[in-house]
């Protein structure tokens, strides 16, 4: 199964390196030196990362063959696939690959069907299941231990418990003005 980890941003410095937008939670396995990355566009590709370091915050990397900025600024946009096995899972216990979610079945803690994760946003933030309901609308579902409370890839269903208002229209909104307390005497 094939996995975009990365997508190449602009050239630093003349040696050929390039900063990325790392779309990996595992940058230290996924975009270690050695790694061999197929690219979008293709032609671009297969790259085999030489080095890699963070500086100011940001992911640089050279690229085997890439020597000068000319060739690194040739790179610019280009996605980085990495090559993963369906059944391998995250490091971490709670952690999923998005191609683990995509297509389960989303229903609330009483059984009610919700719909279908169809894509999953990636935020500064958090992280969202975008929904796609029975009806063919849509909803946003927070990826976010309150909200989603069972992850059952045997089952191939997410378990929500939705606050009041996500995924229906019957929000309780709580206002500063309570009309029991008002004062019209003024």
């Amino acid at each position: 199964m094939q996995l975009v980890v990365a997508r190449i941003g602009r050239a630093h410095g003349i040696k050929g390196e390039v900063t990325v937008e790392v779309r990996t939670d595992e940058p230290e396995l996924r975009l270690a030196p050695g790694a061999v990355l197929l690219t979008d566009p293709a032609s671009a590709g297969p790259l085999t990362i030489e080095t890699g370091k963070v500086h100011s915050g940001r992911l640089l990397l050279r690229f085997e063959g890439v020597k000068d900025r000319n060739a690194a600024e040739a790179l610019r946009n280009t996605l980085l696939i990495a090559e993963v096995d369906p059944d391998e899972l995250p490091e971490e216990e709670d952690e999923y690959y998005d191609h683990q979610l995509m297509d389960l079945d989303v229903v609330t803690a009483d059984g009610v069907e919700v719909g279908r994760i169809t894509e999953i946003s990636h935020l500064p933030s958090q992280d969202l299941f975008i929904v796609e309901r029975p009806d063919g609308s849509e909803v946003m579902i927070p990826f976010v231990e309150e909200i989603v409370t069972e992850i059952d890839l045997a089952e191939q269903k997410a378990v929500i418990t939705p606050p009041p208002g996500l995924i229906d229209d019957k929000a309780e909104i709580d206002s500063a003005r309570d009309d029991s307390t008002r004062d019209d005497s003024a």
